[in-house]
């Protein structure tokens, strides 16, 4: 599962400096795993997990495969993108291929630094929201009720572009705070329409340094949240001056770095993190004598689904799966530990999979 999210945000609000550390820790993660594919607005970087360094040193290997998030530099948003200002189409474009948004917001005084459209961070989202909505308002308008011999599919269509157009002319984003959560059709339909505001949303507040270190995480956190009317576990509080010298240093000097700043977790990692929970995901783990690697599944799929993550024709052929926990992997020391005293399990098709699961998957010819 490829896990892509789009990083947007008004001009002068530190959507650069941000991006600009990803590429660093892309480059750094690139020199050991080729299979990133490297393209100007493209970041790559791996999921924070330290399960991975214990299980190889159990496994006797070097090579560590985290989890990986695809970041997208949306790059164009101006007032007006909606209609074509700035690179428009080509912003709109982008945005809709991500997983997930990022609204970067600026929550910081700097004089040398120009507001462009920016006031403060309610305000700075409201001008991005008007103008995904805008844009999404455009494709429900240009949708025309079904004629002739009509399905029941196409009556439910209508009624969802119905639906979604009232959201929208109101004001409000598909996926809005008045709404738990999109049902099964509403979420296939708005897929199939490449709709923005039914995407979940992250924010990044970017603060200064001065700020986040006079008041907790959980303060600000929570201060922002209440700003923006939205979830707390959504909002990243990230000071991006420090995520760029942050990105510059290898991972001794970073953590002696952090602790020098009152930090336990850098804001990149706190956001990988919130990546995760928003979007309802989950690591499982595979663990041999070549290779230890993470691998991203939905919370509450089965093991067939997951065994197709590693390649579509496993979900397909699937038998069985051998399982145990991360725990009990570490406390037995290995998989020889684990089936010696009875903490391997072999599970079906139906079985539920559970985060930090280590599993041997059993494919037929």
């Amino acid at each position: 599962m490829s896990l892509s999210i789009g990083i947007v945000g008004l001009p002068n609000v530190g959507k650069s400096t941000l991006f600009n550390a990803l590429l660093k820790q892309q480059a750094a993660l690139a020199a050991n795993y080729p299979f990133a594919t490297i393209e100007p607005n493209v970041g790559i970087v791996p999921v924070p997990d330290d399960r991975l360094e214990k299980l190889a040193e159990i496994a006797g290997t070097n090579v560590i495969k985290p989890a990986t998030v695809e970041f997208v530099d949306i790059a164009g948003l101006v007032k007006g993108a909606a209609s074509g200002e700035g690179l428009g189409n080509k912003f709109l474009a982008n945005i809709r291929e991500a997983n997930a948004i990022v609204h970067v917001l600026r929550a910081f005084e700097d004089d040398d630094i120009i507001r462009e459209g920016s006031k403060n961070p309610t305000e700075d989202l409201a001008i991005i929201r008007t103008e995904l909505q805008l844009a999404d308002l455009a494709t429900m308008e240009r949708q025309k009720a079904p004629k002739g011999k009509i399905t029941t599919e196409d009556s439910l269509r209508w009624e969802v572009v119905q639906l979604f157009r009232e959201r929208l002319d109101g004001g409000e984003n598909i996926r809005n705070s008045k709404v738990a959560d999109l049902s099964e059709d509403e979420a296939r339909i708005a897929q199939e329409f490449g709709l923005i505001t039914a995407k979940r949303e992250l924010f990044v507040l970017n603060v200064s340094e001065e700020t986040l270190l006079s008041e907790s995480i959980g303060v600000l956190t929570k201060k922002y949240s209440e700003e923006l009317d939205v979830p707390m576990d959504s909002v990243i509080v990230m000071c991006n001056k420090i995520e760029s010298e942050l990105s510059s240093l290898g991972d001794e000097d970073a953590a002696l770095y952090l602790g020098e700043l009152g930090l336990t977790e850098s804001g990149l990692g706190r956001l990988i993190k919130s990546a995760y929970s928003v979007l309802g995901l989950q690591s499982y783990l595979t663990v041999g004598e070549i290779e230890v690697r993470a691998w991203t599944v939905r919370k509450g799929a089965l093991a067939p689904e997951a065994a197709g993550v590693i390649h579509t024709d496993f979900e397909k052929k699937f038998i069985k799966a051998k399982v145990t926990s991360y725990e009990d992997f570490i406390a037995n020391d290995g998989w020889k530990g684990v089936k010696e005293n009875g903490k391997l399990r072999l599970e079906g098709r139906d079985y539920v999979m559970q985060e930090g699961d280590i599993v041997e998957f059993m494919i037929g010819g």
